[in-house]
């Protein structure tokens, strides 16, 4: 029987034989054709309104359960399910979903005890381990495994992830994950792994090319139709981000950040967007935020624009002559050497003065701690950002902390995609760092 032949509801509520394989066929059969979610929502309602179930109608009902995102239901309802391999190893994937890192472990050791096949109950582990914190452990379990398991695209996931875990080498782990993808060009973990290292890489059409891949199964990971919708909106296909957001609510209706986006997408479909005044804008954004270190400049003009805060040529654009020539030490040489610099990108000092904010504090390094200036000069990437928020950055061309903290709420907010959800997220990863946006309290 193939997947477009299964019958979900016939599969769930009979007594027929319930194991991986009919699983198998029932999330192949949605991912073939996703109208037929509908349908295992209907056979978990009707085993649900069951007076009274056998053990083994308990267990198929805790997998469907988990199957449609209901982690604490699925639980409660194979806790008192057959105690079978399958039952005990669903129970280990139902608390892993909700971080019960430790009971999931236990639950896959009782699998594999029950009889579940030993190398998907140790990929298991191995994921649990990595969760829980403990990449290390998840190595030594991985390691442990030889022999057909080594190929396959489960074990070659699983390795990536924790060899990224481990701060291990970019290259090994897309190397890892290209080799799943191989493996089983439909493994969504591996699809997603791999989409995510390319959307990092500003890759955007291979990273999309991938995430729909990934979203094309049962059940698609959160982070890939949250990307894939964000990846969407970039390229103004509002209705297909939407559709993203909305498969997510269809499972976690409580989806915070699956409900903005939605309203965001819809809110913007209708705008129009003038795409060459747009791309003249960031072709210009681009150049303003070139850093100034990048050019040849003289000691003294160095030295001076580093004690004023200017970093980068959009500083200076809101710069008069008259504030740099105010300068200590500097003079007509080095303005002449700042305006030929500005030229040479058809810039000229002060153009943007108009537009240039009271800021706090200047960015001084000369009057930092030695931790102080490590913190701010750390990359962005440091602050492990959401997708959305990380394409802000790229946008607005700020590479370190320092440069983020500079920038006003109003600064981001006026950035493309960028919402008070992905505000509230900046805000939160600086005041782990004990520091705030520019202008806040």
């Amino acid at each position: 029987m193939t997947a477009l032949d299964t019958d979900i509801k016939q599969a769930i509520v009979s007594t027929a034989a319930f194991g991986p394989r009919e699983i198998e066929q029932i999330t192949a059969s949605i991912a073939a054709n996703y109208s037929k979610y509908g349908e295992l929502k209907e056979a978990v309602q009707e085993l649900e309104a069951q007076p009274s179930r056998t053990p083994a109608a308990s267990a198929k009902l805790g997998v469907c359960l988990y199957m449609l995102g209901r982690y604490t239901q699925a639980i409660e309802v194979l806790t008192k399910a057959d105690g079978g391999a399958l039952t005990h190893f669903y129970l280990g994937k139902a608390k892993l979903a909700l971080d019960k890192y430790e009971e999931a472990v236990a639950a896959y050791e009782s699998a594999g005890k029950a009889g579940y096949d030993k190398g998907i109950v140790n990929l298991a582990k191995a994921e649990a381990l990595r969760y829980s914190g403990d990449p290390q452990g998840a190595l030594g379990v991985l390691d442990s495994l030889s022999g057909a398991v080594e190929q396959t695209a489960e074990y070659l996931y699983q390795r990536s992830a924790t060899v990224q875990a481990l701060s291990g080498n970019p290259e090994e782990v897309i190397a890892l994950l290209e080799r799943a993808v191989a493996a089983d060009p439909g493994h969504a973990g591996s699809l997603f792994g791999l989409a995510l290292e390319n959307d990092r890489r500003g890759n955007d059409d291979y990273a999309r090319n991938l995430y729909e891949k990934a979203a094309q199964q049962f059940p698609a990971h959160v982070g890939t139709l949250l990307n894939l919708g964000i990846l969407y909106e970039d390229v103004e296909q509002y209705e297909r981000a939407k559709g993203c957001y909305q498969r997510i609510l269809d499972i976690y209706p409580g989806h915070e950040r699956a409900r903005l986006f939605y309203k965001d997408a819809d809110g913007s479909r209708d705008m129009f967007y003038d795409e060459e005044a747009r791309r003249q804008q960031d072709r210009l954004s681009q150049v303003l935020s070139i850093p100034v270190t990048d050019f040849e400049l003289s000691v003294r003009s160095r030295n001076c624009l580093q004690r004023m805060g200017v970093m980068t040529l959009g500083d200076l654009t809101e710069t008069t002559e008259q504030e740099l020539l105010s300068s200590k030490n500097f003079g007509e040489t080095s303005l002449i050497e700042i305006r030929e610099m500005l030229n040479s990108k058809g810039l000229e000092l002060g153009q943007f003065a108009h537009q240039k904010r009271e800021q706090d504090l200047p960015y001084n390094p000369e009057n930092m701690s030695t931790e102080e200036r490590a913190l701010l000069d750390r990359p962005i990437s440091d602050l492990s950002l959401s997708v959305r928020a990380r394409k802000c950055m790229v946008r607005l061309g700020l590479t370190t902390v320092g440069e983020l903290v500079r920038r006003t709420p109003d600064d981001l907010l006026e950035c493309k995609n960028f919402g008070v959800t992905s505000l509230n997220e900046v805000r939160e990863k600086l005041t782990a760092q004990g520091l705030k946006l520019r202008g806040e309290a």
